[in-house]
């Protein structure tokens, strides 16, 4: 199980996987409009959501001649609220401890 939850968090370490999946947040996305929000090269796009598909992370519909993409499980919006919630959260104590040395000095 431990290897199956690591192989997941692995998938996600990319940024551009990150920001792809932030990009389908809001509902699907055509391949060419994916391309254009987040201004890569179709062949990196490509092989990054054919990532997050053999992951079961995505799937893709074809409309006639465009291919839309879609996150398959709500429940990995979930997981990155609650990152983002833990980066906040972690920033914050950073500011804290920054603000407490500058009245300090």
């Amino acid at each position: 199980m431990y290897e199956t939850k690591a192989a997941f968090f692995r998938v996600l370490a990319s940024p551009l996987r990150i920001r792809i999946l932030e990009a389908l947040r809001a509902g699907p996305v055509s391949v060419r409009d994916l391309r254009l929000r987040l201004d890569v090269e179709q062949a990196t796009l490509s092989q990054h959501l054919g990532i997050l598909r053999s992951r079961d992370l995505v799937h893709a519909q074809r409309r006639g001649a465009v291919v839309v993409y879609a996150i398959r499980h709500a429940e990995i919006t979930t997981v990155l609220d609650s990152v983002r919630g833990l980066f906040d959260s972690q920033l914050g104590a950073v500011q804290t401890a920054l603000e407490n040395l500058r009245a300090e000095q």
